[in-house]
């Protein structure tokens, strides 16, 4: 918010969703019609783009010469979305994460400072001020390329959060007391041998299929890739046997003509054969769309409490209430299609 204002530059605000306002193509106006240098989003919009326009064939209504950057956050820039705008748009795309408690980046590609060769799936690299690490349930370090949960070394740097309002004693135990001396961050991820970041999801995300840690961001990438995919989410359910199976749920792109079966059964080879047999999933549901909040992110606890049987009620933030109905009989523990 205060970046722009500080450089003194003008910022537009877009309210409303990027597709349906009438068409796909609202976003390209915009640019064209205020000059628009940079556009800030989440990777949700851009999936929501491509699900109805997956040629991207309104760009070239638009004059968007004037464009300069893509800037995508708030949840996981799956490559295969990452690579369509990239295509799509012909500017840098920057993947950067950082989280309302840090108040500005934590890891991105900086343009104005040593700009560095983009890497899908990834965040980059820790910016100045953040000493990242990835560590283990009991906080020690682990190799490059292994999952792990992503914390921040104390002290915080400025412009953080210092403490939670009027509750210094629920900010320690959320935030502090996990690993004394790093700040828990709730994500989980790893960092290649380059030091590049790679954040996968939530930590809750993580699920233990038959003592295999597995992360949903992995498996969510597979499914992301096929053609017929706008769009999708896995979840670990229970399971009596191997205590958590993934569920995944999958959203089509506009025109996308696929049989649901044979879908079902390539989406579950492309796992199999990816990440491995134990991380298939138990059951493939095509759902015409996926419960988010107004800001983009997926409810994936809501949507694993229903398949669990339990009943959680929907954040306040959720953008539209009747797509969580919808999908209430279908996550049911005896509804799994596969």
């Amino acid at each position: 918010m205060y970046g722009p204002l500080i450089t003194g530059c003008t910022t537009v605000l877009y309210e409303g969703k990027p597709v349906g306002t009438p068409d796909s193509g609202a976003f390209w106006r915009v640019i064209a019609e205020h000059g628009v240098k940079a556009l800030f989003t989440a990777p949700t919009a851009f999936r929501a783009i491509r699900r109805d326009d997956p040629e991207g064939l309104r760009v070239r209504d638009a004059d968007l010469s004037g464009l300069r950057y893509l800037f995508l956050a708030g949840e996981r820039l799956d490559p295969d979305t990452y690579g369509w705008a990239a295509r799509l748009l012909g500017v840098p795309v920057i993947d950067h994460w950082w989280q309302t408690e840090t108040g500005w980046p934590v890891a991105a590609n900086l343009m104005g400072l040593e700009p560095r060769e983009p890497r899908p799936g990834s965040a980059t690299v820790p910016v100045p001020g953040y000493d990242v690490r990835v560590v283990d349930s009991l906080g020690r370090p682990v190799p490059a390329g292994e999952d792990g949960e992503i914390v921040i070394r104390l002290p915080l740097p400025p412009g953080t959060l210092p403490t939670l309002w009027r509750d210094d004693t629920r900010f320690v135990e959320s935030y502090l007391s996990a690993h004394p001396g790093f700040y828990l961050t709730g994500d989980g991820g790893h960092v290649d041998p380059d030091g590049y970041l790679y954040v996968m999801g939530r930590i809750d995300d993580v699920i233990n299929v038959a003592g295999h840690r597995l992360s949903t961001g992995a498996m969510e990438q597979v499914l992301a890739g096929h053609p017929a995919v706008a769009e999708c989410a896995v979840i670990g359910v229970h399971d009596p046997v191997k205590g958590q199976v993934p569920r995944a749920l999958v959203v089509l792109k506009a025109g996308a003509q696929v049989e649901a079966d044979a879908l079902r059964q390539d989406l579950v080879r492309l796992v199999r054969e990816q990440i491995g047999p134990i991380a298939a999933p138990s059951a493939v549901d095509v759902v015409s769309a996926l419960p988010k909040t107004r800001s983009g992110k997926i409810l994936r606890k809501t949507m694993r409490a229903m398949a669990d049987g339990r009943d959680e009620p929907a954040p306040s933030t959720i953008e539209d209430p009747a797509v969580l109905e919808t999908l209430r009989p279908l996550l049911t523990p005896r509804s799994a299609q596969w």
